[in-house]
């Protein structure tokens, strides 16, 4: 992280056993101060100055709420500490190509003997970047080709424009950044986008145009957003042979709401975690700012994850959500919950479960689903401490349902339809992590519970996505 040294102008002994010669005898020979080394570890130290070299156009009060806590190191281990929790602050900023740190000993008239400089070598990013990477979501894969203007006003605000060409879905959207200074995690962000997506389980296509405003912003150990929407959707059919039912949802329609996200999550990782729980409760409410769907929806997750011998861990999960529609108007066919497939319940095909008319699925208002797995090493630990500890191998259990409440009825008939007509399915398979990114599996599943209208996958299914049950 660099270089820290003082020196000593204590003179070295000019005579003795180490000269090879007596006292009496010896030469008076003058000899030249040596500076040595000295352990300044635990010694206290005093930060005088913090540089921060290489800046453009970054405004200095900005980096003055990541750097402050280095003025308060006592010691050179507590400096180093500190200045390395500042560097990661300064790179999180996103506006920076790298940082070095440096720390040396302070000089000049009024620098203290214990006294030491830290000089940040930053490089900006480039007023305008590129990119082009592929992302993976729920069993599907997309191209992603993106142009971001870091740093705009010097405060570190971004101007990214994305588009997204995918087996399922094609975007395209234009968004803002802003962070509060010194609270990274307290952030605003504009967008506008317009999304297609083809959805072959409900032989449905859909079209959204729509301007969102995100505030995040975390409270003791939670993380929140506060999200408003305004899209306006198109539905469309995919084939002539759509149901009447799907041809009935077609058409135009304008969707405002307001959303809620909390999320606590202890996971020592997103895709595979071998620790930790994760609870994350989502509202929205749409129909009260505008537009001509209305409705409360609302929905959790639930994870569990623990440790056992022999680098084994058990992992529990469970989803559920509820919608209720405001008003004489029932709810929309993309408003609804889906279920099924390699990223939920295993052994049914996707989405393809609930209710369905002429085999087009429909989603449903309420849905339940819960999963219990046991990942362990593969057998015999091939390729362990690298690319082998990559893959697990996996039992798991999984159930669900998903249906339509009539909410003229009480709480416990509504328990009792979600008891009923459960799905499930068991079997093993192996996952392999992509990094921190995604997730893939090749499972044998053996289904349970089949109701009639519901497509099965009964032996290998294979999966990809990021958010598994």
């Amino acid at each position: 992280m660099g270089t820290v040294h003082a020196r000593s102008l204590d003179p070295l002994p000019m005579s003795g056993p180490d000269f090879g010669v007596h006292g009496d005898d010896a030469e008076l020979v003058e000899v030249e101060p040596e500076a040595k080394q000295e352990v300044l570890e635990n010694k206290d130290v005093v930060v005088q100055r913090v540089h921060i070299d290489g800046l453009g156009r970054t405004k200095d009060d900005l980096l003055g709420y990541e750097i402050a806590e280095v003025f308060t190191a006592t010691n050179l281990i507590d400096v180093m500490k500190k200045s390395h929790e500042a560097r990661e602050k300064l790179l999180r900023l996103g506006i920076f190509r790298q940082v070095e740190v440096v720390i040396d000993t302070s000089d000049g008239e009024d620098a203290l003997s214990n006294g030491v400089d830290v000089t940040f070598e930053v490089a900006e990013l480039r007023r305008l970047t590129g990119s082009y990477n592929t992302m993976v979501g729920n069993n599907e894969g997309s191209m992603v080709l993106g142009l971001k203007l870091p740093n705009m006003l010097g405060r570190a605000e971004k101007l990214t424009f994305q588009f997204s060409y995918g087996t399922k879905e094609t975007s395209y959207g234009l968004s803002f950044f802003k962070p509060q200074p010194g609270h990274f995690d307290r952030n605003l962000s504009i967008n506008m986008y317009k999304v297609s997506g083809q959805f072959p389980w409900s032989s449905l296509r859909e079209t959204d145009r729509g301007v969102s405003t995100e505030m995040n912003f975390p409270i003791w150990k939670t993380n929140h957003t506060l999200k408003w929407e305004g899209v306006w959707r198109e539905l469309g059919w995919l084939a002539r042979t759509a149901s009447f039912a799907v041809r009935e949802e077609s058409g135009h329609s304008i969707k405002s709401s307001i959303s809620h996200a909390m999320v606590i999550d202890t996971r020592n990782s997103a895709i595979l975690p071998r620790r930790g729980a994760l609870l994350k409760i989502n509202q929205e409410l749409a129909g009260y700012t505008g537009g001509d769907a209305s409705f409360l929806k609302e929905d959790f997750e639930i994870q569990l994850n623990k440790r056992l011998f022999w680098d084994s861990v058990l992992s529990t999960s469970l989803w559920g959500g509820l919608l209720v529609p405001i008003g004489d108007q029932p709810s929309c066919i993309a408003d609804r919950f889906y279920l099924g497939g390699p990223t939920s319940v295993r052994g049914f095909s996707m989405y393809s479960i609930g209710p369905q008319s002429e085999g087009d699925y429909l989603g449903g208002e309420a849905y339940w689903a819960g999963g219990m797995h046991l990942y362990t090493p593969l057998p015999f630990r091939p390729g362990r401490g690298g690319f082998g500890d990559l893959f697990r191998t996996h039992f798991f259990l999984n159930a669900g349902n998903l249906c339509n409440l009539n909410y003229g009825e009480g709480p416990r008939a509504h328990l009792q339809k979600l008891a009923e007509c459960i799905r499930w399915s068991y079997g093993a398979g192996i996952v392999l992590r992509l990094g921190n990114i995604a997730r893939l599996e090749l499972n044998y599943c053996i289904p349970m519970g089949v109701q009639s209208g519901d497509r099965i996958c009964d032996g290998v299914q294979f999966g990809a996505g990021i958010r598994f049950l």
